[in-house]
């Protein structure tokens, strides 16, 4: 059993799924299930990127990579991420809490 440590949370919960014999004989059972299970909460929303990274335990610039081996765009950084970024640090210089 895999276990991932989470030095940002004081507390984790420990899960425990009962697979079919057939998926229990794949090389990594736990590992593929935890994997899906980050995918499809950053696909549908419920999980943000950095918390899918943290349950799999990645930075967010592996969790980007991961998502792209795995050639997972839906929720790739696009260009209005670009520009609302750009606006925002537009606002925190303007508030002199960003230095240019």
């Amino acid at each position: 059993m895999e276990k991932l440590s989470f030095p940002c949370y004081s507390h984790c919960m420990e899960i425990t799924v009962q697979l079919p014999d057939d998926l229990a004989q794949h090389p990594d059972p736990g590992r593929e299930a935890l994997e899906s299970l980050a995918i499809e909460g950053y696909r549908t929303g419920t999980l943000s990127h950095f918390q899918a990274s943290q349950i799999l335990g990645l930075s967010r610039i592996e969790f980007d990579g991961f998502l792209k081996a795995r050639h997972i765009y839906d929720q790739a950084y696009g260009l209005a991420d670009l520009e609302e970024d750009r606006e925002t640090m537009r606002q925190l210089q303007a508030k002199g809490l960003l230095k240019a």
